[in-house]
């Protein structure tokens, strides 16, 4: 039994998130959905469950408690369908991120777009009932993370009740990874973001970013604005990150992701930044960018069984187990690439997605 202090992680993939807290000096204890030999590299111990689902999620918790001193947690992404989960983790633990309150002031999407208006913040246009004109929306998921069940809006097809409608918006999707304490932001970057069309009608998957942005100094300066004012009217605190997309001269907010992002593994080490930032202390300054960096998801196109003679790259991460069977549209794992300048980042990525889909074939 370790009685030692442990950093709780809760997410959907917890591996990003285990991988910063070992760097930071802390022992991670990880509940997530996938249990990847990554994860496991860089944790105490992992459990795996079924859903974030708070029935899925206590009994879990319940039984690491007994077993280690868990005072503090963090949460990533996953639980924007499971708020009564953040609920729970809260009332047991010292959650560093932001409050279930704020978790669901974001998710609530009129609230959100209401207080966007109030802020004077641009963003494409958005309905709460379904329309029926010809002009272009998209039917986006309520609570939906990662671009997964956005589709093209048809309305002779039957649609979910728990969505809303926007403007398709053609430009440069983009975000800004940020730290806050509810009063001031700190910008850590801007990247431009990569999506995947998993299948025929859902085309606005995330599958990965690059630290670099095409966005002139004026649209930055005015995305600053808009964190800070963001910032203080839902007190967001911790690292968050606000997705937008550039469209020429106009730049166009989409919605604020308030929790640690994929992108904050392009920046080295913020985990102790996010734990000061949710005590309420910002750095002065955040260490320069060196080089670019970027990350990538890589989706099975087919069905692809994990082999034992699969010998993963370095470069891999969120690498599942040996027998693991990857449907068609699912992760296989994710790959990163660093290079000095965008261009060659991007063809690395390339590359090495090609070679893991080489590799795997040659040995199902």
């Amino acid at each position: 039994m370790n009685r030692s202090k442990c950093l709780l992680i809760v997410a959907g993939s917890g591996r990003m998130l285990a991988e910063a807290a070992r760097k930071a000096g802390f022992q991670a204890l990880v509940l997530d959905l996938y249990a990847d030999l990554d994860t496991r590299m860089h944790s105490i111990k992992v459990r795996r469950a079924p859903s974030l689902a708070v029935e899925h999620v206590v009994p879990v918790l319940e039984d690491l408690i007994g077993h280690y001193d868990v005072g503090q947690v963090v949460y990533g992404s996953g639980l924007e369908s499971h708020p009564e989960t953040l609920d729970y983790l809260s009332q047991r633990f010292t959650v560093l991120g932001n409050t279930p309150a704020v978790f669901r002031s974001l998710q609530d999407k009129a609230v959100f777009f209401a207080a966007l208006t109030e802020l004077k913040i641009p963003f494409p246009e958005v309905s709460f009932a379904m329309p029926y004109s010809g002009q272009a929306w998209l039917s986006k998921p309520m609570r939906g993370q990662g671009g997964l069940g956005i589709r093209r809006h048809d309305p002779n097809c039957p649609v979910r009740e728990d969505v809303y409608w926007q403007k398709f918006q053609p430009g440069t999707p983009g975000s800004v990874l940020f730290l806050a304490d509810t009063r001031d932001a700190r910008v850590i970057g801007f990247n431009l973001q990569f999506t995947a069309q998993l299948e025929a009608g859902l085309e606005f998957a995330f599958s990965g970013l690059i630290n670099h942005s095409t966005l002139s100094r004026s649209q930055k300066m005015l995305i600053f604005d808009w964190l800070t004012r963001c910032v203080r009217a839902f007190g967001l605190k911790g690292l968050n990150s606000l997705d937008y997309i550039q469209d020429g001269e106009r730049v166009y907010a989409l919605e604020i992701n308030p929790r640690p992002s994929a992108s904050m593994q392009l920046y080295g080490d913020l985990l102790t930044h996010h734990v000061a930032a949710c005590e309420g202390r910002l750095p002065d300054e955040l260490p320069k960018q060196r080089g670019f960096a970027g990350f990538r998801v890589v989706y099975a196109d087919k069905d692809l069984r994990v082999s034992d003679a699969f010998d993963w790259p370095e470069w891999t991460q969120d690498r599942p187990g040996v027998g693991a069977v990857c449907r068609p549209g699912q992760p296989v794992c994710s790959i990163i690439a660093r290079r000095s300048e965008p261009r060659q980042v991007l063809a690395a990525l390339a590359t090495r997605q090609q070679q893991i889909f080489n590799q795997l074939i040659k040995v199902q």
